[in-house]
């Protein structure tokens, strides 16, 4: 069973996504809360497997919560659901640690694809966003490439060999059946990544392989 913590401020919207997260048997929300301070809250009191966190929440935002959510409780997941598209709530939200981004006016397959791929250890973007970080990745490619690129040299061939799966979506189980190995050992090897390319999530992990050519673009 995963268990989902919502945030949002509008009972409305939170009435629907909870609806819509029922449909599917293996999710469970397990806490509600109209704020950010109130979802910090919530998962520490329930320490769900996912968060769903709106970005303009009172008291505390969702780039608030999710910093502190981050910080105490970092095996839970951060996924960002929110109207709002604009670049800049993508990059920070990215760049605080958040393993998914969503748009509330998304397809609801989206959010229970993607509430299932950050549970199982993988990243989701809503495909609306995923265009605007390739977009944003196209600028000033040639040099972006070449920091890549300096960045993968940490990496041994067989860790190379994890970020190329994991930038292409495969989650920790899919690697390792890939792979031969078992799923210990893939979680290793993702550790390991990030560390060396000294980033916070698989997210930004999959950018500098998108970056680097690893993966198709």
């Amino acid at each position: 069973m995963i268990r989902v913590v919502l945030a949002d401020d509008e009972a409305m919207i939170r009435a629907g996504v909870a609806a819509i997260l029922s449909s599917d048997d293996e999710i469970e929300v397990v806490g509600e809360a109209g704020d950010g301070r109130a979802a910090v809250e919530q998962v520490r009191l329930t320490r769900p497997d996912i968060v769903l966190l709106d970005i303009r929440m009172p008291k505390l935002d969702g780039l608030g919560a999710a910093t502190e959510i981050r910080r105490l409780h970092p095996e839970t997941g951060v996924i960002m659901l929110t109207t709002f598209g604009e670049d800049v709530y993508i990059e920070r939200a990215l760049g605080l640690g958040a393993s998914g981004f969503l748009l509330k006016s998304g397809d609801p397959r989206e959010l229970l694809a993607g509430i299932r791929a950050v549970a199982d250890g993988a990243a989701f973007l809503s495909p609306k966003v995923a265009h605007r970080v390739i977009a944003q990745l196209s600028g000033g490619r040639s040099a972006r490439r070449a920091a890549a690129r300096d960045q993968l040299e940490s990496l041994t061939d067989r860790e190379r060999e994890v970020l190329t799966l994991l930038g292409s979506g495969l989650s920790n189980a899919d690697i390792a059946a890939r792979l031969f190995v078992v799923e210990g050992t893939v979680k290793a090897y993702v550790s390991t990544i990030l560390g060396r390319l000294g980033v916070k999530n698989r997210v930004q992990a999959a950018i500098i392989a998108y970056e680097a050519g690893l993966i198709g673009n």
